[in-house]
Formats: structure tokens, C-alpha cells, sequence
């Protein structure tokens, strides 16, 4: 009877509410909603409507079928987060090949697993049995060999999962027929959150790299403002403990660099016959843009074998109440409107509880008769007129498509600019291009030459000389393969350079510690670098003292990548270049930060470089500006010049007798 009166109150309140009528061509996109009558309504908000909407729905509106504006509340379900609570009282017994440990948990609240406490330090495997009792004589099993480990590196699950329900007591029991026991401090109860429903998300994964140790997928989420609720990794692999990491791009300081939002942990193993294994990793955060990187700590393992990415969103639904059946329009893509202010604040719990028909809406159609332009396509992106004569070195920039362009920096670029790419200009004509600086988590790698450069004063030191492709180029890491079966050694890396009076010295750029023992799994050794070198050849020496000579092979050295996105104009016709090499440029100030959120966001195209073209000399530069009679007054005073300087030179020549 509550309840009835409630949903005549509230429907009461929103059909009292005043309707304005609205111009529809101020919206980019519309979208059928057919209801059948009137009433409450849910509308589950789909993928392609919160891709085109704005991250808040600030520009969504609903409208009747005369036009006028039906006001609406945002619902968007969310799981209550999960609490931990200590039991009220905990027995432990050391048995033969277990440990047992008995709760009397002292809530009647919703269960659904423990989690173990233990000392810092402490590395276990680990089989658990979970058993349920109301009485503390009837048990039910809950969970069986589930497994709980810390591991060197960090890699850590001490936690158990099982059916949620109220449970007075619990009996845990540890499997230590394979390992010793495990002094546990405590046990801690995982009270179970509120559910929340979801959808599955289709993804797709863009690109992969590999480098350091760390696998790196690139995720294409389809749409953008999703709430995604878990990333789960699909792969054959048998055996496997993995830490994850899950980031997005965002703006820092006019550049795009990837800032973290969650962590988790991945695995699967068999303990006593039963394979047991977690590949999902809980987010639960609404994303911008439409993509997420996965980051995966292989350490010295091999990389898995991914077949593929799945994933949950969040649903959203949007809550009024329709006077009248019929066909409904759901508007959005309005970069300009202010957000709406409805009178619904007090009733937000009652819809969000009250039941209602749930529709779906149609497709996302284009308004025909769409006037507001889009900010990315209208914005002039067009920054001062440049004078280039001050760079040394030009690529031109080939387009495969219009729009939002992104460049791979390649070494060439990256040797010849300054080390923070603040010297990078893309012109057309003889105007800038504002652009983005974007350092993704992704480093490539190239061969090095490398040869013996042995000491022959110093007999026991074993030395390699390292070629870059070219001087300059910003590597960070060096990695190679030691054919050599048993060693430990002291790695230490220079280069040779000059100073400012062109005295020759050695200045060290890195230093590492390199073990190898039979049975190892180090596949490679790498030797990090603490500043970047100056010069194209690299020199690596370790002291062999009374040992063998080690031998190395297969030299590589990793540079990070750094990306230039910037937009192309729809009416351009001119090429495009992108100038470096100019060491006394200021960083570039742009106004591009008022559009970058779209600009980062935006479905990016591949762009390639050309061919590097050496820019003319200072002089020529300064002869080429000359004209008229400026040209003849140079030739004049460097005539001028000329012969004063022979004059000079006869004076200072011996007399013949």
C-alpha cells in the first residue's frame, strides 16, 4: 500500500512539473523511445548514446512527442564496496600435514570469503579447505583447495572465495603436507557487497608490445564515458601468476602520459589435482576516453599467450515518468548546453527503487539539421606564422586520412632534437600546427653493433664496443645474451666525450650487477642507464679477476616512444613538416590545451614521416634573406674584409733584401 501511494506521489510530482519545448537541431544525434503507455519508464542507456553524450550526460534530454522536454533522474547502480571484519573469537591447532584454524564470526552479516594475515617476508603456497556451520557440530563444505600465496616479487592472493551467505562459524583448513606451516596472525572476514548489474563489453585489443619484462595491450573499448566493471584476459596457458595493471591516457602538463587506476593480480595453478585460477580484474571506474592500457609483469617469465580480452560495463539508466504513450526522442551531442537542473533531488531514492517498463532506445540517427559545430573539426587548430630558418633538419608528414594524426617519433627525430622534444614544430605553409606530446608506456629496440675493445694493459678486463645507428639516440636500456654458463660479474657502461677545451674523458652511464647459474631463468641481461649518451659508440667492461672471460652477444638498446597527435584541417592542401634540431627553442605554448580533452579522445589516424632533408647553412640561410641593394652592401663589406685582411698579411711578411 506504501509503495502504491509512493509511485502516485512521485508520478503526481513529475507530471506537475512545467515542459518547455526545445529546438532539436542544437543536438548532434537523436534516438527513438516507443512506449506503449504511460507511466514510469527506465531507458537502459546504451554503449553508442553514452559514446556520443558527454562524461556526465550533462547534454542528454528527452522530449515528448510535441517537442517539449520531459524532465529525467541518472541512475546508475553501483555495488556496495566490500568490508572486512575481525571474528569474535579464533582458534588455531598444528596438526599433522594442517594447520586448522576455527571462527566464531559473531555477525549475521552477508559472507563471502576470508583473508588471510601473516607475518612480512613470509613466501607460501598454500591449499585451503572453507567449511560452514550454524551449530559448530554440522559443517558444510564451502570452498576446496582454493589457494592462497605470496610470492618473491610481490605477487600475493591470501585471500579465499566462497557462496556468500550468514555463517556463525567457520573452519578453515591449511594444507601443509607439501611446505612447512604458516604462522598466521589473523583472519580477516570479507563481508559481501551489494550486487549491481552489468552487461558484457565487447573490446578488442589494438596493438601489443613487448619490452622489459612487461607485456602492454592497447584496448579499443568501442565507446567512450563507459563504467567498466572488469577486464578479463583470456589465455591457454596452464600455470601462471601475473601482476596487472590497468591505466588510461590523460593530460599532464601538455603531454599525454598514462596515469594508473587499478591494480590486480591474474593466475591459474593446480594444486592437488584441481586447477583453480582468476583472470578478471575488478575496475569498476568510469573511463573517458575509449581506450585502457593492460600492463602485465611477466618478470623473467615468458609472456602468456592472450587469445583474446572480455570485459563488463556498468548499465545506466535514465528515470521519468511519460504522460502519454507514443514515441519519445532521447537528444545528445551538445558540447555547448549547461547541464540540466531538474526538480527531482528529492525523489532521486524513490525512482531509483520504483519498478517501471524498461525499454531500450532505437539507433543513434544524425539531425539532418544539426547547427552548433563540432569543437574539434571548427576550432582554427592553426597556431603563429614561424620563421624555420633557425632548424636544422625537416620530415614531411604523410597522411593516410584526414582528422586527428598521431607520429611515431623515430630515432633520426629523436637523436637530432633537443632531449625533451621542445624544439618539435609541425608547419604548414608558415603557420604552426599545434600538437600534444604522448610518452606511452612502450619502448622499441634496435641492434648494436658491438665488437671487442679489450685493454691490452689490463688483461683480466674484458671490454665491447657498442655502435648506436646514429649519435645522440635517447636509449635507456641495453640488453644482450650471455653464452657464458656460470658468472657473476660487475657491468659497467661509459662512453668517451669531450668537454668544453676539447679534453677527452670517460663519463659512465650506467652500471649493473649481472649472476648467472646453472638452471636460471634470466633469458636476457640488461644494464639501465642513468643519462642518456652524447655519442654513437657505447663502451661495456666488467672485470673477469681470476675467472674466464664471459662471453655476450646479441647487443640491443631500448629508447622510449614518444608520439606527436595533432589535427589535420579538412581544407588543407599544403604539406605538412615537422622541423627539429633547433637547440635554442623554447617549448611551444598552444592553445590546443582548450581542446585537448577531445583531442585526446578522438579516433586517431597513423601518420608516417619522410625522408630527414638538412636545412640550408646560417650563411646561405642569410644570403638567401638578402635582396636588392642589401645583397651589394654585403659583397661590399665582405670585399672590404677581404682586402684588409691581405693587407694585414703583406705587412707581417718578412722584406726581401
Amino acid at each position: 500500500m506504501k509503495r502504491g501511494f509512493a509511485s502516485l506521489l512521485i508520478a503526481a510530482l513529475l507530471s506537475a512539473e512545467s515542459l518547455a519545448a526545445m529546438t532539436p537541431s542544437e543536438w548532434r544525434f537523436s534516438q527513438a523511445v516507443d512506449l506503449p503507455a504511460a507511466g514510469l519508464v527506465r531507458v537502459s542507456v546504451p554503449a553508442e548514446t553514452l559514446d556520443a553524450a558527454r562524461p556526465e550526460l550533462a547534454d542528454v534530454r528527452i522530449t515528448d512527442s510535441a517537442g517539449r522536454e520531459v524532465p529525467y533522474l541518472i541512475d546508475r547502480p553501483m555495488p556496495r564496496r566490500e568490508s572486512a571484519l575481525r571474528s569474535k573469537e579464533l582458534r588455531t591447532a598444528l596438526e599433522p600435514a594442517t594447520t586448522r584454524i576455527t571462527l566464531t564470526t559473531g555477525t549475521r552479516s552477508m559472507l563471502k570469503g576470508v583473508t588471510f594475515e601473516t607475518p612480512p617476508g613470509i613466501e607460501f603456497i598454500k591449499a585451503v579447505r572453507v567449511e560452514g556451520s550454524h551449530d559448530g557440530a554440522t559443517w558444510l563444505h564451502l570452498a576446496t583447495d582454493k589457494p592462497i600465496f605470496r610470492m618473491a616479487g610481490g605477487a600475493a592472493n591470501p585471500g579465499v572465495s566462497f557462496s556468500e551467505g550468514v555463517w556463525e562459524f567457520l573452519r578453515l583448513t591449511i594444507d601443509d603436507s607439501r611446505t612447512p606451516a604458516v604462522p598466521f596472525t589473523g583472519v580477516l572476514l570479507q563481508v559481501a557487497e551489494t550486487g549491481a548489474p552489468v552487461e558484457p563489453l565487447p573490446i578488442k585489443i589494438k596493438a601489443r608490445d613487448e619490452s622489459s619484462g612487461v607485456t602492454r595491450l592497447s584496448v579499443d573499448l568501442g565507446a567512450m564515458n563507459l563504467t567498466v566493471a572488469s577486464l578479463g584476459i583470456e589465455t591457454t596457458d596452464s600455470v601462471f601468476v601475473r601482476p596487472v595493471t590497468v591505466s588510461v591516457p590523460e593530460l599532464a602538463n601538455d603531454d599525454i602520459r598514462e596515469q594508473m587506476i587499478c591494480t590486480g593480480l591474474v593466475y591459474r595453478m593446480d594444486l592437488n589435482g584441481k586447477v583453480e585460477s582468476n583472470v578478471e580484474v575488478p575496475i569498476d571506474i568510469q573511463i573517458p576516453g575509449r581506450e585502457v592500457v593492460v600492463l602485465i609483469d611477466n618478470g623473467d617469465s615468458p609472456p602468456l599467450i592472450i587469445n583474446g580480452l572480455h570485459g563488463t560495463r556498468r548499465v545506466t539508466n535514465l528515470v521519468f515518468f511519460a504522460r502519454e504513450p507514443g514515441r519519445y526522442q532521447l537528444l545528445s551531442g551538445n558540447s555547448q548546453c549547461l547541464a540540466p537542473r531538474y526538480d527531482l533531488s528529492e525523489l532521486g531514492d524513490q525512482l531509483k527503487s520504483a519498478g517501471g517498463v524498461e525499454v531500450r532506445p532505437g539507433r543513434l540517427i544524425a539531425i539532418a539539421d544539426y547547427k552548433q559545430p563540432d569543437n574539434l573539426a571548427a576550432l582554427p587548430l592553426t597556431g603563429a606564422k614561424i620563421d624555420v630558418g633557425a632548424w636544422k633538419f625537416r620530415k614531411s608528414i604523410q597522411l593516410s586520412k584526414l582528422g586527428a594524426q598521431q607520429i611515431e617519433l623515430d630515432p633520426d627525430v629523436l637523436a637530432r632534437s633537443s632531449q625533451d622534444q621542445r624544439d618539435l614544430r609541425v608547419v604548414v605553409e608558415d603557420r604552426q600546427l599545434p600538437f600534444l606530446l604522448e610518452r606511452p608506456s612502450i619502448s622499441r629496440s634496435l641492434a648494436l653493433a658491438s665488437g671487442t675493445a679489450d685493454d691490452p694493459k689490463k688483461q683480466t678486463l674484458s671490454r665491447w664496443s657498442l655502435k648506436l645507428p646514429q649519435a645522440g639516440i635517447p636509449i635507456t636500456r641495453i640488453t644482450c645474451v650471455a653464452d657464458s654458463a656460470l658468472f657473476e660479474r660487475e657491468m659497467l657502461l661509459w662512453e668517451e666525450t669531450a668537454d668544453d677545451r676539447g679534453d677527452k674523458f670517460h663519463r659512465e652511464l650506467g652500471h649493473a650487477a649481472w649472476k648467472k647459474v646453472p638452471g636460471g631463468t634470466t633469458q636476457e641481461f640488461a644494464i639501465h642507464l642513468n643519462v642518456a649518451p652524447r655519442s654513437g659508440t657505447l663502451f661495456l667492461e666488467t672485470d673477469n679477476g681470476d675467472n674466464p672471460a664471459i662471453k655476450l652477444r646479441d647487443f640491443r638498446g631500448h629508447y622510449p616512444v614518444s608520439r606527436v597527435v595533432f589535427t589535420a584541417a579538412s581544407d588543407s592542401t599544403q604539406p605538412i613538416w615537422i622541423y627539429y634540431g633547433n637547440p635554442d627553442a623554447a617549448s611551444p605554448r598552444y592553445d590546443v590545451a582548450l581542446i585537448a580533452d577531445q583531442l585526446l579522445r578522438a579516433e586517431r589516424a597513423p601518420a608516417a614521416l619522410g625522408q630527414p632533408q638538412n636545412m640550408h647553412s646560417k650563411t646561405e640561410r642569410i644570403i638567401r634573406t638578402l635582396s636588392g641593394s642589401s645583397l651589394y652592401i654585403f659583397w661590399g663589406v665582405l670585399a672590404i674584409v677581404v682586402i684588409a685582411l691581405l693587407l694585414l698579411i703583406s705587412r707581417l711578411l718578412p722584406k726581401t733584401a
